[in-house]
């Protein structure tokens, strides 16, 4: 058995089918996984959140702590409650973990990493934080949920408290407000529109129930890695881990390079592949013929391997594979992936794939 949100009795209440996740009990989905991703593209679905961790990083030294430890630089964000995704990397420019930081006011971050890499990570920054007045703490007595889709803030924000209603439908993206141990933030790993919200975890059934009254759709993983794969966003340890570079995971416009003596950890070994030509691409692909496109299937150019799937799956909205990979330099946009024995075309493409539910390819 694995460990449990504060949402678990309410997930098997609503018929959820629960399976292991990062060491966690998630819901896979409550009965149809494409009805969900739709439910998300069309109107509103609701994703429990929880089993990531949310981080608080305070202290008069917590900036600067931030600004060495990741590969973003945190001095850009100046609005309270403002927000940026980053790259935590170790000394040799391989990815630690993807996250989001929000600075809530000087001197006072949250940061939210993922589930499978939570204690990990949350060793590694307390390793780096000994040369700065900073306090890391962990704040597992919040539960995460996140509500997505075109109709998501109309939905949601009139069931937060009374304080939080109006500034949540008039929050701009990427941005943070707060209320007591509430926290509702404009971001999301769909594609869509919506809302990502901290709250206490006495409060999250209620919430969650509620959500459901107002006709927000509950989803599961599934969904929530079919809509992640067609908004083209990485996933931790299929698409980048520690031994892959941001620059061959299509994260490269995440790394601040000013200003220049800004010393973040992995700096030195990233700097000096910037801009070389024989870094691997990260890219999309669409099937051109029946099939689904899988994780590490290998991909072609005649006799020439160029390299491999990360993350690929099939696409609901656009009814067709697709695929995020990481191949060789230098060859055109037409390829094939061996597939159970046999090589089927595939078209090289940039992603997003499909983004506030409009196709972004053909």
């Amino acid at each position: 058995m694995g460990l449990k949100t504060a949402l678990f009795d309410s997930h098997n209440r609503m018929g959820a089918k629960m399976v292991p996740f990062g060491g966690w009990d998630m819901p896979l989905h409550y009965g149809s996984q494409l009805q969900e991703h739709h439910a998300v593209r069309q109107s509103a679905g609701m994703f429990d959140v929880s089993h990531m961790l949310a981080l608080d990083i305070v202290g008069d030294g917590s900036e600067g702590f931030l600004r060495h430890l990741l590969a973003n630089d945190v001095a850009r964000l100046q609005q309270p409650g403002k927000a940026l995704y980053s790259c935590m990397l170790n000394p040799d420019g391989g990815v630690i973990d993807d996250l989001i930081v929000y600075r809530m006011q000087a001197g006072r971050y949250r940061m939210v990493v993922n589930a499978g890499t939570a204690e990990k990570d949350l060793g590694w920054m307390e390793q780096q934080a000994h040369a700065y007045t900073v306090e890391i703490s962990a704040r597992r007595d919040l539960a995460m949920i996140a509500v997505q889709g075109p109709q998501a803030r109309a939905l949601a924000a009139p069931l937060l408290p009374n304080a939080l209603q109006q500034s949540a439908l008039e929050l701009k993206p990427f941005v943070a407000i707060e209320d007591g141990e509430w926290l509702v933030a404009r971001t999301g790993y769909t594609g869509e529109d919506g809302f990502e919200i901290s709250l206490p975890t006495e409060d999250a059934a209620v919430f969650w129930t509620a959500l459901a009254e107002a006709g927000v759709a509950p989803c599961g993983l599934g969904a929530r890695d079919t809509l992640r794969l067609e908004a083209g966003m990485n996933l931790y340890g299929s698409d980048m881990d520690e031994t892959i570079s941001p620059l061959e995971s299509g994260l490269a416009w995440t790394i601040a390079w000013e200003p220049e003596e800004r010393e973040f950890i992995g700096r030195q070994a990233v700097e000096v592949r910037r801009n070389k030509d024989d870094n691997l691409r990260f890219v999309g692909l669409l099937l051109e013929g029946r099939g689904v496109l899988r994780d590490h299937l290998k991909i072609f150019s005649g006799d020439d391997e160029l390299g491999e799937i990360t993350s690929g799956g099939f696409a609901p909205t656009l009814d067709r594979s697709i695929a995020l990979a990481r191949i060789r330099s230098g060859h055109d946009d037409n390829c094939e992936v061996e597939m159970r024995g046999r090589r089927v075309a595939v078209r090289v493409v940039k992603p997003p794939f499909v983004r506030s539910g409009k196709a972004k390819v053909q």
